[in-house]
């Protein structure tokens, strides 16, 4: 048996083997095709090869008749062009005859590791052969009827291997979605046995609710992922004789609301019953909405969207039964089905995409005189305000709600018309109109500050507040007054911290209202998008309310709870999205925002410098993930183009010395490996240094030589990182310094008097260098490694330095050319001694920018 294994585990190797390198990740699944090496033919021609494994796996014990079907997924994986049309079918009526064998005697897929395997083998079957090939082999309807019944009692048995269904449900999916395509007189059958799936899937996970109810079991609907992605296939299999998927869900769905209604009306309420009826309702509505969703323009008829139309009332009509519970009950799970089939509702007939005659509205307006978009718009916002007002406690709820009002005001992107359109329907709805004006706690107990409330439920204040500014923004233009009007209830709210803070000083609730004002404004902010909007924002919240921001950052900065959100809406604004910051010429605006972003970033800096040294699990929350928040903001304010940096020197204010001093001490408090290790971090350092090497440069010569080496240092370890953002900002990085010190160079050699005079900077840099030569020696190493050696993607960002670095360290480069050369097998030394020469070929040794493009 050992040996068997291990010749198994050989084949398994070789039939594995990426023989083109195409797979970045082996470990997916999703390489479906082997691309067998042509000599290897005659073996797979051979039927006695396949008959071989098949045998494998009826003879051999559990853990190994596993191995002998890994090798036949692979074998059914085989690549098409191996076989001509003849040798193709062939091999695949053997596959199709194993098949056969193991599902007329299915003993061996009891075990766990044979049934998973077997599962992947079905699916490779579909991906790799056409429906139109399948239905000639000899055997396909004695095999269609097998699998299809093998595939109905694993679905029968829903509490086990959810992970070998996904491929059962991708053989079916695939084998519908071929259908349209199949050109062969022979019947496919799938008219018989696709319905017959999709009931199997409905009525098992019906069934499943009483007895994770009753038993505790773990229920399905908690693994959104994995029930989406069952939905998402499920839904092209429901779409073969949609009549049959229709009726079945129809008479459900009212078995089951006629049962939850005599439940609740019954005088004996009994409280298990009404969560089992309403595990029901929640799995029926998913249904609903995956079918509705599942729509395709191409083959969907006036008999199918009438179908919808059916099946959409009853869930329109389960809304309002739902809602009349309020607020004593609430069934989160039902919720958030009903939310799932909103929004595909939405994205199937609400839009120009589809005209209003369409057969889904005929039967929705007889039965609950919705007759058009713009009703269904309406009821969509009646529950949205319902939601807000009435399950603020619940934030799965409230945060899929504000997801779905959010996409509803983010509209379709591919069609602005029609987006603008959308906005203006949405603004003249009552409910939007009541939201704009009561946006309090009084109204949506979700925006509360209380202490009943956790944390973590302020976090959807952020997208409620986008939304509702887009809305606003709808009709604004440049009226104040109505601009200062929706601003009022946080007009309000500031001034009660402003009172706190100068008075007894009740430090709980004036930090909770902060936390709660930071993410309503990065809200605001992120939603202004034009230059008027953005300078209203900024003259209500500047000098008062930004001063209490700053006063917070100083008093809690010991708790990113609170300092977090308020660094995050320092950094939404200083971004100069859609040129939103171009103040006016006569205007100090930019540069009072940066003295203000300046001085969050100081005071943060030097009080979270205070903290000392802290454990490996709290120094990302306490301190590193606030200074990426900071690096992001400053960054954001150097590239902005809002900000004539040379002003304040000119004028001796300090506030662009300071911030760039904060940066260096926050910097050097982190180590390199933490640099790296932490991704956020990361891809806010190096952008920012990108952005200080480039405009910046006398500032980085001023730096310490100790500093010079970190930085240098910390660009040298990034050039490997495997994050291409982080590696192509470490080459624009070098590539700047290495110009910088180039252009010195050149201007040392004119020594005339004005150009002496210029380059103390420079100097300085220079005699660093000379100090410190395997600085540059290393990095021009690291990339020529990585050029010849590595899997390079982002190959035009490491060309830029390697000229300027090549030409700074000539004879280091002769030296370190010679030792790749030597490094290498007799057989390739000329061939790369040859490519050192082309790349150099035509380069004049004194002018870079002209020579870097070759």
């Amino acid at each position: 048996q050992s040996l068997a294994m291990q010749l198994l585990k050989l084949v398994l190797n070789c039939l594995s083997f990426d023989f083109i390198g195409n797979s970045a990740d082996e470990s997916a699944d999703d390489l479906c095709t082997v691309q067998i090496p042509t000599n290897w033919r005659s073996i797979f021609l051979d039927p006695e090869t396949l008959d071989l494994f098949f045998d494998l796996y009826h003879s051999l014990p559990p853990v190994l008749s596993q191995l002998a079907l890994s090798c036949l997924v692979q074998f059914a994986s085989t690549r098409r062009s191996l076989f001509n049309n003849q040798e193709r079918a062939k091999y695949l009526g053997n596959l199709i005859k194993g098949v056969k064998q193991i599902l007329e005697n299915p003993q061996g897929l009891s075990d766990p590791g044979n049934y998973h395997e077997f599962c992947r083998f079905l699916a490779r079957l579909k991906t790799n052969y056409q429906l139109g090939e399948l239905v000639v082999v000899k055997d396909y309807p004695e095999v269609i009827q097998l699998i299809a019944n093998f595939t109905i009692t694993s679905l029968q048995h829903w509490e086990f291997a959810p992970n070998s269904v996904h491929y059962l449900l991708t053989l079916w999916q695939r084998m519908v979605a071929s259908v349209p395509f199949v050109k062969s007189a022979e019947p496919h059958l799938l008219d018989t046995y696709a319905p017959e799936i999709t009931k199997a899937y409905i009525t098992s996970r019906l069934e499943c609710v009483p007895l994770v109810i009753r038993d505790g079991l773990e229920d399905p609907l908690d693994d959104t992922a994995t029930v989406f992605q069952q939905l998402d296939q499920l839904c092209t299999v429901s779409r073969c004789e949609y009549g049959k998927t229709c009726t079945l869900l129809v008479q459900l769905f009212d078995q089951n609301a006629q049962n939850y209604q005599k439940l609740l009306h019954s005088s004996s309420r009994n409280p298990l019953e009404i969560t089992i009826q309403e595990g029901r309702l929640a799995w029926l509505v998913y249904f609903v909405g995956t079918f509705v969703g599942g729509r395709l323009t191409y083959t969907s008829t006036d008999e199918h969207d009438a179908m919808d139309g059916e099946l959409a009332c009853r869930v329109f009509q389960l809304i309002p039964l739902m809602d009349a519970q309020l607020p004593e009950s609430s069934n989160e799970k039902v919720e958030l089905a009903i939310l799932w089939f909103l929004d595909q509702f939405r994205k199937t007939y609400v839009g120009e995409q589809l005209q209003h005659t369409s057969k889904v509205y005929a039967r929705m307006s007889e039965v609950l005189g919705i007759t058009d978009d713009n009703h269904v718009l309406e009821t969509f916002m009646t529950k949205i305000v319902t939601n807000l007002k009435y399950r603020g406690r619940c934030e799965p709820v409230i945060s899929r709600t504000l997801q779905f009002l959010n996409d509803l005001s983010v509209g379709y992107p591919f069609c602005c018309i029609w987006h603008t359109i959308l906005l203006k329907k949405l603004v003249k709805i009552e409910a939007v109109k009541f939201m704009l004006q009561n946006h309090t706690s009084k109204h949506f107990p979700f925006l509360g500050v209380s202490g009943n409330y956790s944390l973590s439920d302020l976090r959807c204040r952020t997208m409620f507040y986008t939304t509702l500014t887009r809305l606003l923004m709808v009709d604004l233009g440049e009226d104040e007054d109505e601009f200062e009007n929706f601003m009022l209830p946080l007009t309000i709210s500031f001034e009660s911290v402003t009172q706190i803070l100068n008075s007894s000083f009740d430090q709980e609730a004036a930090k909770r209202m902060v936390m709660g004002l930071a993410r309503d404004l990065r809200g605001i902010a992120f939603a202004l998008n034009t230059k008027t909007s953005y300078s209203m924002l900024f003259d209500w919240i500047y000098p008062a309310y930004i001063s209490v921001l700053q006063r917070a950052v100083e008093l809690w900065y010991r708790e990113p709870a609170c300092t977090t959100p308020i660094l995050k809406l320092m950094a939404e604004f200083m971004q100069n999205r859609s040129q939103r910051l171009n103040f006016d010429v006569s205007s100090p605006n930019g540069i009072l925002l940066f003295r203000e972003a300046s001085k969050m970033i100081c005071t943060y800096g030097n009080q979270i410098l205070s903290l000392g040294t802290l454990s490996k699990d709290q120094v990302y929350p306490l301190k590193l993930k606030g200074i990426s928040i900071c690096y992001s903001a400053l960054k954001s304010a150097l590239c902005g183009n809002y900000v004539s940096f040379g002003v304040f020197k000119l004028y001796g204010d300090n506030h662009f010395d300071n911030v760039l001093q904060a940066f260096v001490k926050m910097l050097l408090s982190v180590s390199h490996s933490d640099l790296l290790q932490y991704r956020k971090l990361s891809q806010s350092y190096y952008p920012l240094l990108e952005c200080l090497t480039q405009d910046h440069m006398s500032f980085i010569t001023s730096l310490e030589p100790h500093i010079l080496i970190y930085i240098f240092t910390s660009i040298s370890e990034g050039l490997t990182a495997v994050d291409t953002v982080v590696s192509s900002s470490c080459c624009t990085s070098l590539d700047s310094i290495v110009t910088y010190l180039f252009k010195h160079l050149s201007k040392e050699g004119k020594k005339t008097l004005r150009c002496r005079e210029v380059s103390q900077d420079g100097q300085r840099l220079l005699h660093f260098m000379q100090q410190n030569p395997e600085v540059l020696q290393q990095m021009m190493s690291i990339l020529m490694n990585t050029i010849l050696f590595e899997d390079c993607r982002n190959q035009w960002s490491v060309s830029r330095p390697l000229l300027g670095l090549i030409l700074l360290n000539e004879k280091y480069f002769s030296e370190l050319r010679a030792s790749l050369i030597s490094s290498q097998p007799d057989s390739k030394r000329e061939v790369l001694e040859q490519c050192f020469r082309n790349l150099m070929e035509g380069v004049e040794q004194n002018l870079l920018v002209k020579n870097r493009d070759r």
